[in-house]
């Protein structure tokens, strides 16, 4: 039995960083995972802007509201949905994802927790497990499933290569060039083909 496990940001919805980096007017935060690898590192430097600015959680839910799944995503997950299990695997927090989560019609989503003060303010993460995308497929993997996975950045490398099939959606291209032998697709269309050529 197969489980496509699935990229959240940038795959099915937009990058929630860069949209608060937009509302807020602060440029760093566009940084993402497209561009540091080192998950820690990029939180804990984010959160340390969030300080110096006396932002907190309820700034960055207020941008979230406003933010719609990619055109066709939900359209992509129902059909995907109805011909197999499929997974979203997000480094991002359950505080952040529930609102889009509704608007795809509520797809499964692992993803971790923030920690916040009842100042509102992020004062840490906690995080699923260690290497959460690659551990979950592994875990899969181990009770009898075969993975297909999709992503568009560093920290969904480790999951797709790790899959019977995997594919980059929408990615760099830096990540394409360093990883020529994985098939990258721009539209749902392609990326729903090739799945299901490997269901």
């Amino acid at each position: 039995m197969n489980i496509v496990c699935l990229d959240m940001e940038g795959v099915v919805v937009p990058e929630i960083w860069i949209a608060f980096s937009e509302a807020s007017g602060i440029p760093e935060l566009k940084r993402t995972t497209r561009d540091e690898p080192d998950y820690d590192k990029l939180m804990r430097w984010r959160l340390g802007i969030l300080k110096e600015h006396g932002l907190g959680l309820k700034e960055i839910q207020d941008t979230i509201a406003k933010i719609d799944p990619l055109p066709g995503a939900k359209e992509f997950l129902d059909t995907l949905r109805s011909e197999a299990q499929v997974l979203i695997l997000s480094d991002t927090f359950e505080q952040f994802a529930a609102p889009l989560m509704k608007k795809l019609g509520w797809p499964t989503l692992f993803c971790n927790t923030l920690e916040v003060a009842e100042s509102g303010e992020i004062t840490g993460f906690t995080m699923r497990c260690e290497h959460s995308k690659l551990t979950t497929v592994k875990a899969l993997q181990s009770i009898g499933f075969d993975t297909i996975a999709a992503g568009d950045s560093f920290n969904d490398l480790d999951m797709i290569l790790a899959s019977k099939a995997g594919f980059l959606f929408r990615t760099t291209d830096a990540i394409r060039a360093a990883h020529p032998e994985l098939p990258a697709f721009e539209t749902y269309d392609e990326l729903l083909s090739a799945i299901r050529e490997n269901l």
